[in-house]
């Protein structure tokens, strides 16, 4: 325990920032009179006996979440404290998971990598389940289609068949390390990884316990950096701030109001959907609810959450089990959700120590029937010395017995809560520096992205656009409500090559345009991809708006920068001569970006799109026959049991399928810039239209919206499910009346012919305006020249008589 107290205090005296303990040391008196925890074990009764138990004969387990950034530095002051040979991490082994087996097989047979991925893909996922082959055939019918109708498919899957789960490589457990009373050498196996100078046990987490050695997890946990770079942004807003995590008051209004608003975005462990619902309905208050909404939001105990809530609210009566255990049970109105009450009351009632309490505790999760007998039996002579009678002790004992099946450990989700606490602290008080903390640590992770800036524009923020001559590699907030977007956000540019653009500017002055730029800048690391990566973005916009032009440009700029710079040499070689003159060639110019491909290029460089919707593009033309926004669909009021369609548009943000008991079912997000829907697909009606759902597809639904209430409190919500689905080009053949085509007397009539040929025989009639010198009439081709208003014809026509003489009728 000493040991971990030594490291602990090194990472805190040495600017790692350390979770509050969810190990050995979470909540224990040593750990508290250490220092080594910044939660009071006492206030919240946190048991020393539920970690580190002198009755308990099994090795403990250490559990220490340090910053993301810090925890290497932490592992090695342990193998220069402790001995690099007495040291080390430890193996993990990787299996062949059947989307990995079925790619490996694929290559050895040398299928093509589009084909194998395709099959990998048909392989649903599940969070937390394993998914086998034999399981994905049952799911998907499509891939159990392919094998049957495919040779090269059926060969793929019986292979797999035969080798997946096997042990594949060996890896290094993220955060586990090993420290040893001597040389490790004396207790397991070790190997060196090929490049690597640190060497790794053989034995995997399992093995080591079992072989006597104790394993301390050094987790990093992205929300201790996040917390951290806040507390500096924090300072650089205010050089006055002396604001301390461990000073931050339990009790803030504010911060309440962000938990019980479900106003969680970025709020640690508090994020999900379901979550957000248990908040508003829990409308936590205090930090013991905290701590009780984290032990008791999993599976299990997720059934006590309504009786939970009814009695914090008074609509249910606390009730407690015996007079004795009201002061252990009365912080959870009654119920027992932690580890620690079931200790506690088996001390109370029972008898026990607390050592022996966690022995009980330990016994009644395996459920070992033997040990439960004997343990019955000292319970009921425990509780009979302050004159319980058996029948009472044994009911005592069930009850027990049932919630220490799913309790959960108190100082685990004491620490998560106030790491959670803290994270909704600054949320409330400063949220331009805590949301460009989140947006920093998630700059690879574009949905992670997206959800924030959409977070943080709903909280009244303003995330201002990448800009060369202000932005830095992260985000960064300028003042309270305001933050500029980091240039590390933008794919393809790197650290490395913001870090010398930043550097250069602080030495130069801000860039005055784009051959300024590719002048100044080292362009063995600023080169032509980080250079177009940054127009796409936007980050040249306040030097140049016109993106097209610029992007077409950097060729010559890049040419001429590298021409300024010989003849610069040549100069300081021979003096002035003929080769120091330069100029600066002209800009290639090109028409602008359409509205469409402006979007388009943003979120190749950005992964979404930030200066607008892409339903922006679309919005005129589907708004002719899609009447309801999404933000103004309201369920439909049904007759003899039937519900009326509703029509809605919009671009597709996310795809994923889902199989429940009945059916196999597929939610689409579906976006219009207004708001954002879930829709369910169910599995016939998704087969029809597969071909159209992809992310980004613009759609238009035919839909069914009903009103449904769940749960025994009957909680209302929207349920959305699609009957039709339409892509763009068949929402047009559709809906439209016709097309009109503007024409004027120079226009040739065996073009028209040409480009219409292709796509005769369809729904739409065709409507010409022709207009000469003397006169303008109407004419109406025949019903042989009906067309399909193929994407292609659209461009075609608009590109020879313009986009505003292609005129398509909506009823």
């Amino acid at each position: 325990f000493l040991i971990v107290a030594d490291f602990i205090n090194w990472a805190k005296n040495n600017g790692v920032p350390v979770g509050p303990g969810r190990g050995s040391g979470a909540g224990s008196l040593v750990a508290y009179s250490l220092g080594i925890t910044d939660l009071d074990p006492l206030r919240y009764k946190l048991l020393f006996e539920r970690f580190l138990n002198p009755e308990r004969i099994s090795m403990p387990d250490f559990d220490i979440d340090f910053c993301q950034d810090g925890r290497d530095r932490v592992i090695e002051y342990v193998r220069g404290k402790y001995g690099a040979e007495s040291v080390s991490q430890i193996a993990t082994f990787g299996t062949m998971a059947a989307k990995a087996v079925v790619r490996d097989v694929g290559r050895v047979l040398d299928l093509g990598y589009t084909f194998c991925d395709g099959i990998a893909k048909l392989i649903p996922f599940q969070p937390g389940k394993l998914i086998t082959l034999e399981m994905a055939r049952e799911m998907e019918p499509q891939l159990r289609e392919r094998e049957k109708n495919e040779e090269e498919v059926a060969r793929l899957l019986e292979l797999g068949g035969q080798l997946e789960g096997m042990t594949r490589n060996v890896g290094m457990h993220a955060g586990g390390v090993l420290i040893a009373p001597g040389k490790l050498t004396d207790f397991c196996p070790l190997y060196m990884a090929e490049g690597s100078n640190a060497a790794v046990s053989q034995f995997d987490k399992d093995d080591v316990e079992a072989a006597g050695l104790v394993k301390f997890d050094f987790l990093g946990l992205t929300t201790l950096t996040i917390l951290d770079w806040t507390l500096r942004y924090i300072k650089r807003l205010d050089p006055a701030s002396a604001l301390r995590l461990e000073e931050l008051p339990l009790d803030d209004a504010a911060a309440y109001k962000v938990f019980a608003s479900g106003n969680t975005t970025a709020v640690f462990q508090f994020e999900s959907r379901g979550m957000r619902d248990l908040l508003k309905q829990a409308r936590p208050d205090r930090f013991e609810d905290i701590i009780a909404l984290v032990a008791l939001y999993r599976p299990g105990p997720m059934d006590l959450i309504p009786s939970f809530i009814a009695r914090k609210h008074g609509r249910e009566e606390v009730i407690y089990p015996d007079p004795r255990v009201e002061s252990i049970l009365a912080e959870t109105y009654g119920i027992m959700v932690y580890q620690e009450q079931v200790m506690q009351m088996a001390q109370i009632v029972g008898g026990y120590s607390l050592g022996g309490a966690d022995l009980l505790r330990r016994a009644m999760g395996k459920k070992k029937a033997e040990e439960m007998a004997e343990h019955r039996g000292i319970f009921r002579a425990g509780a009979a010395k302050d004159g319980l009678k058996e029948s009472k002790a044994d009911e005592l004992f069930d009850l027990m017995e049932k919630f220490a099946g799913y309790g959960f450990n108190k100082s685990h989700a004491a620490a998560y809560a106030l790491v959670a606490y803290q994270t909704a602290y600054f949320k409330a008080h400063h949220a331009a520096a805590f949301m460009a903390a989140n947006l920093s640590a998630s700059m690879d992770d574009t949905d992670k992205v997206k959800q924030f800036n959409e977070d943080a524009r709903d909280n009244g923020l303003t995330l201002l656009p990448p800009d060369i001559n202000t932005g830095e590699y992260r985000f960064v907030p300028l003042d309270a409500r305001t933050i500029r977007y980091g240039l590390g956000g933008i794919k393809g540019t790197g650290e490395t090559a913001i870090n010398s653009i930043v550097a250069v500017r602080g030495q130069g002055g801000p860039f005055k345009d784009l051959f300024d730029f590719c002048e100044r800048v080292d362009k063995r690391v600023v080169n032509r991809r980080v250079i177009e990566a940054l127009i796409r973005g936007g980050a040249f916009d306040a030097i140049d708006d016109h993106r097209a032009r610029l992007l077409a440009s950097v060729g010559v700029a890049l040419t001429a920068a590298e021409q300024k710079e010989r003849n610069a040499q040549q100069v300081s070689l021979f003096g002035e001569g003929e080769g120091s003159a330069h100029s600066r060639p002209a800009m290639i110019e090109v028409p602008p970006w359409d509205r469409r491909t402006f979007l388009r290029e943003e979120k190749v460089a950005l992964g979404y799109y930030l200066s607008g919707h892409p339903f922006s593009a679309y919005r005129d033309e589907i708004g002719c026959f899609v009447r309801t926004t999404l933000d103004r669909l309201q369920p439909s009021q049904g007759y003899a049991n039937a519900t009326p369609v509703q029509t809605i548009a919009g671009v597709v943000e996310s795809v994923r399928f889902m199989k429940t008991q009945a059916s196999r079912m597929v939610i689409i997000t579906l976006s219009d810039g207004t708001a954002s829907q879930e829709i369910v697909v169910y599995g016939e009606i998704f087969d029809q239209y597969r071909r159209m759902v992809n992310e980004d597809a613009v759609l238009v639904m035919e839909v069914k919206v009903r009103s449904i209430t769940r749960g025994e409190n009957g909680e209302p919500f929207t349920r959305i499910t699609a009957e039709k689905i339409y892509d763009l080009e068949a929402a047009r053949n559709k809906f439209a009346r016709g097309v009109r085509l503007t024409c004027n007397g120079q226009s040739s009539a065996a073009k028209l012919r040409e480009l219409l040929n292709p796509y005769r025989n369809g729904q739409c009639p065709v409507t010409l305006i022709y207009t000469n010198k003397s006169a303008t009439c109407e004419i109406r081709l025949g019903d042989d020249w009906r067309v399909n208003l193929n994407d292609a014809l659209m461009q075609s026509l608009g590109a020879w008589l313009s986009d505003d003489n292609v005129q398509v009728v909506y009823g």
